[in-house]
């Protein structure tokens, strides 16, 4: 099997998948920008062959690395990147070489929210109203039939960038003076906590893993407020996100992809209410943090399904595994060395995050684990605890 993999040096946890491919015999051809020198020592074992581009965002680089590739190898048969950032760039790549998988047309209803929210409708999962305007005149209107507040974010857009609440009329005026010249949809502002459903499929689309997690607070309340955060994997799923998450994956027909779907759970009401999907692993190091709850090794298990289509691991969520991040525009109450001394082997792991995602994780996380939740309230508590 020939595997190429894009910008597999990032994130940095991501090289796991290539290593595990390559420990099933398959040929793992990397492809981006990165100098070969600067990858991961396991990574560059990895890699049968290794194809530098100059920039990734010039797909005619693109087109002839995997032409290359190609003509040294023979067919691709799977083609992959984990990464939202990356994924029209490999759906056309995937359309122009007949490669397995999700294909350019697929990309409207995975990557435009307002197409998601058709989708989810669809399936029977409430969703936030609202709609795309494009003029000032059309957002009054639609402020007059929902109310204040608003939010307002890019029809097509990753995590919570450029997104935006609005309260009143001054500030619609104000976002249109400064709206970006990209489609903005507008919906009603839900007061809620934040939930997601996670998992992985296999070829014929069945949820061969899956979790759930909850968040401390929305990620565009985190970015456009630097807050901190922190986010817990359940052990018990809650029979309505469990619900609307498998009509989700239906609806979505999600087959040998890893999936994140987000949820908001109303404060008035306790209802689910749909918010986007995004068809790649949890961002940050939630693939881990999928292991440290499970005691299983998902990277491998992925390798399984992209091989053999097979999941061989047996998981029943032992443990509630959190990611608590700081950010360094603060003064803690507790050094790095008290938290290690206060938990001990409940923080599992930790390191600095990449800047590309600082702004919604922090500049350092710690993962820690435990089956009892209090414990993990009382251990966010504690990182977070500001002197």
């Amino acid at each position: 099997m020939n595997f190429i993999y894009l910008s597999p040096h990032f994130p940095p946890n991501y090289y796991q998948f290539c290593v595990n491919l390559q420990h099933l015999g398959v040929t793992v051809l990397g492809l981006a920008d990165e100098p070969y020198d600067l990858l991961n020592p396991a990574l560059k074992a990895a890699l049968t062959e290794y194809y530098k581009v100059s920039n990734m965002h010039n797909y005619d680089e693109m087109l002839r690395g995997v032409g290359y590739f190609t003509h040294r190898y023979g067919k691709i048969d799977r083609m992959d990147s984990m990464n939202e950032y990356w994924l029209e760039t490999e759906a056309q790549l995937r359309t122009d070489f007949n490669i397995p998988g999700l294909k350019i047309g697929d990309m409207p209803r995975i990557k435009r929210k307002s197409l998601m929210k058709q989708t989810f409708i669809k399936a029977g999962v409430a969703v936030a109203r609202g709609k795309v305007v494009h003029t000032l005149a059309e957002a009054r209107r639609l402020a007059k039939d929902l109310g204040y507040p608003l939010v307002a974010k890019p029809d097509i857009g990753v995590g919570a960038a450029k997104t935006y609440k609005i309260h009143n009329p001054q500030e619609l005026e104000q976002f249109f003076e400064q709206k970006p010249p990209v489609d903005y949809i507008m919906e009603e502002f839900i007061q809620g906590t934040i939930c997601s459903f996670d998992g992985l499929t296999d070829r014929d689309g069945k949820a061969v893993f899956y979790t759930a997690h909850q968040y401390s607070q929305g990620i565009m309340e985190t970015v456009n407020n630097d807050q901190l955060v922190y986010y817990y994997s359940l052990r018990d799923i809650p029979a309505d996100l469990e619900e609307a998450g498998f009509k989700a994956l239906r609806a979505f027909d999600v087959r040998e992809r890893f999936f994140h779907f987000e949820f908001f759970r109303t404060v008035e009401d306790n209802r689910i209410i749909a918010l986007e999907v995004n068809m790649r692993p949890p961002g940050g190091m939630t693939t881990d943090m999928f292991n440290f709850a499970n005691d299983i090794d998902v990277y491998r298990e992925w390798a399984n399904i992209i091989v053999y289509n097979r999941f061989t691991a047996d998981y029943n969520r032992k443990y509630h595994c959190a990611y608590i991040g700081r950010k360094f525009n603060r003064s803690y109450a507790h050094t790095h060395e008290q938290i290690l001394g206060a938990f001990g082997q409940k923080i599992v792991h930790y390191e600095p995050i990449s800047g590309v995602f600082s702004a919604a994780l922090g500049d350092f996380g710690y993962l820690a684990r435990s089956p009892d939740l209090e414990e993990i309230y009382a251990m966010a508590a504690y990182i977070h605890e500001l002197a």
